[in-house]
């Protein structure tokens, strides 16, 4: 019979903490893509300078991804958020600066700034969920994530809601800014200090092969560089090269419908704008609801089982969204995949640090985190050079062949149980594993 662990005041505190700043970072994120238009029309750019502008969050998004996991190794989780919750805090500010001013470089700054923060705080979060989880031994990070899909749909409606009575953009996202520092400061009151640090010995390699004998210059000569060599070590496993797999997948499918679902539906199925952005809030609310239903289906029938149903259910969707003559079936099959995508990213990311100690399972998260993101932010824009040649619908084909590849290698995700040499790290990772 399997024992569900205690949870104390702290460790539920650390949990609420995690999901108040993601649901505030969705509502940031979601702020700004409903204003838009509005900062568009108030920087008098044409579309192609816009996208140059847009470009900005691009540039900063993976500049923190990237970095982030070498920076928890070297900082732990903590310090990461805090300097992500500033980034974010400073470019919502800046973009709202530079939107009242009218000055597009200055939009373009706040942006490469909100991205970076998002991306350093995206990374360190998943971290820090599957440290939770390990805890807990229950399923964290498809709340945590739903979390997110939330405050994008709250973030959202408010945009569409100040949009309607012309309020403006700069003192709305200056508004979003203090919402979002407050979060930022009882956030990390909350978080235990040193999730996912090593120490310098380990940076440095000094644990093993004699690394330890080396003199203190040579120790930090190669402690700057172990974090990278950690993050691509951790791809020599043939189940994480799987996972990834998936991961990249299924942040395909999710990005591939934010960035143009609302279009998709334009220019492929003939509805108006106003329907488009209705069938994406769809999408949202299928992805919040999937994302917050899921734990109890992960905990009956484990993560290879849901994330194979949740891929083949996006792949329904998408066909009948591709293939479908009917705009009304096409908007309807939308909720298909959303629920379908809504489990992909958070399930992989907690199966990657699932049966491993603290230092392992961190590494492996943030390697599968940065797979999954840079797939979520750099994949789907590629998908519009191919819609260039043969149609948005077409294009998307390439999304249903990812999932369907995705639905075969799920066997990846089954839990394992952690060895005898793992010692006590390696039960506390276990937690959540099968009994």
């Amino acid at each position: 019979m399997k024992v569900t662990p205690v949870v104390d005041a702290r460790t539920r505190r650390w949990r609420a903490a995690l999901f108040l700043f993601m649901l505030a970072t969705g509502v940031s994120m979601a702020s700004w893509v409903a204003r838009t238009p509005a900062v568009r029309d108030a920087l008098d750019v044409s579309t192609g300078a816009m996208g140059l502008v847009l470009f900005g969050l691009s540039v900063g998004s993976m500049a923190g991804v990237l970095v982030s996991g070498g920076l928890v190794r070297r900082h732990g989780g903590r310090t990461v958020i805090t300097f992500g919750a500033g980034l974010l805090v400073a470019g919502l500010l800046v973009i709202a600066g530079g939107a009242a001013l009218e000055i597009s470089g200055g939009v373009f700054g706040g942006l490469a700034l909100f991205g970076a923060g998002l991306g350093l705080a995206e990374v360190a979060f998943n971290i820090e969920g599957a440290a939770v989880e390990r805890t807990v031994g229950r399923p964290v990070l498809p709340v945590l994530h739903g979390c997110f899909s939330l405050g994008t749909v709250v973030g959202a409606l408010l945009g569409m809601g100040l949009t309607a009575v012309r309020f403006p953009v700069g003192w709305h996202l200056a508004a979003v800014a203090v919402a979002v520092a407050a979060a930022g400061i009882w956030t990390v009151r909350a978080i235990p200090p040193g999730t996912g640090r090593e120490d310098a010995e380990s940076r440095a390699g000094g644990s093993g092969d004699g690394g330890s004998a080396d003199g203190g210059s040579g120790r930090g000569e190669r402690a700057g560089s172990r974090g990278w060599r950690a993050q691509a070590e951790v791809w020599r496993d043939r189940r994480l090269v799987l996972i990834g797999l998936i991961v990249l997948a299924m942040a395909f499918a999710e990005g591939s419908a934010n960035d143009w679902l609302p279009l998709l539906m334009v220019d492929g199925h003939g509805t108006s704008a106003t329907a488009g952005s209705l069938t994406f809030m769809l999408f949202a609310v299928a992805m919040t609801t999937g994302r917050f239903a899921g734990g109890p289906l992960l905990v009956r029938y484990g993560p290879a089982a849901v994330v194979r149903a949740s891929a083949i259910v996006a792949a329904v969707g998408v066909a009948l969204v591709v293939f479908s003559s009917s705009a009304l079936l096409a908007g309807a099959a939308v909720v298909l995949w959303g629920l379908g995508a809504s489990l992909g990213f958070p399930v992989t990311v907690s199966a990657a640090g699932e049966g491993e100690g603290e230092r392992e399972a961190s590494a492996r998260v943030a390697a599968v985190s940065t797979a999954g993101y840079a797939a979520f932010l750099v994949g789907p824009p590629s998908l519009g050079f191919l819609a260039d040649h043969v149609g948005l619908r077409a294009a998307m084909i390439v999304v249903l062949v990812l999932l369907g590849g995705a639905a075969l290698i799920t066997g990846a995700l089954r839990r394992r149980t952690p060895s005898p040499a793992a010692g006590d790290g390696g039960e506390a990772a276990g937690g959540g594993a099968e009994g």
